[in-house]
């Protein structure tokens, strides 16, 4: 998605508004025009990434990510798992992931956390979210929902001795 003809309808129209205001005001709009682009950018930025998040809130399991490259954005849609109980005939399913992220809850905010990650891990994690054809924020939710899962119903410390058997789960 190119910026650039949201920039010069913004920037047409500063000249036209100053236009009224005569010679001085055209020079003061032309001297601001420049500053402007760039805050005018990251507004759109963030518009777009506000959109996003929003979007991805109503489509999860499926998600859109904002990428910018070159300094434009891009948009990257991942679609939620189809339904099982659906005709999968008539679309194709998608790649298989780990796990089906959360669906978040409307009340549920949507947090951010640092995760540092030995270089050689994150290479794997990348290669991991490129096969299943997500991003790696997308690969990184399911995992953990995986995980999260999985150890629903192990017990918090102890372990087996050998030879015994386990049981675990609720008694009335």
């Amino acid at each position: 998605m190119e910026l650039r003809p949201y920039i010069d309808a913004l920037r047409h129209e500063l000249a036209l508004a100053a236009a009224a205001g005569g010679d001085d005001a055209r020079e003061l709009a032309e001297r601001l025009t420049a500053p402007l682009e760039s805050a005018a950018r990251l507004a759109l930025l963030d518009a777009l990434s506000e959109a996003a998040a929003e979007i991805t809130q109503d489509l999860a399991p499926g998600s859109v990510d904002l990428r910018l490259r070159n300094r434009e954005p891009s948009f990257v849609v991942t679609p939620p798992p189809a339904d099982p109980w659906t005709d999968q005939s008539a679309a194709p399913a998608p790649p298989p992931g780990p796990a089906s992220a959360p669906t978040p809850g409307e009340d549920e905010a949507t947090v951010r956390i640092s995760l540092r990650l030995p270089e050689t891990v994150k290479t794997r994690v990348e290669q991991a979210a490129a096969r299943a054809g997500v991003s790696i924020n997308t690969w990184l939710i399911r995992a953990a929902a995986a995980a999260a899962d999985s150890d629903a119903g192990r017990p918090a410390t102890g372990s087996a001795t050998s030879g015994s058997q386990r049981y675990t789960g609720w008694v009335r």
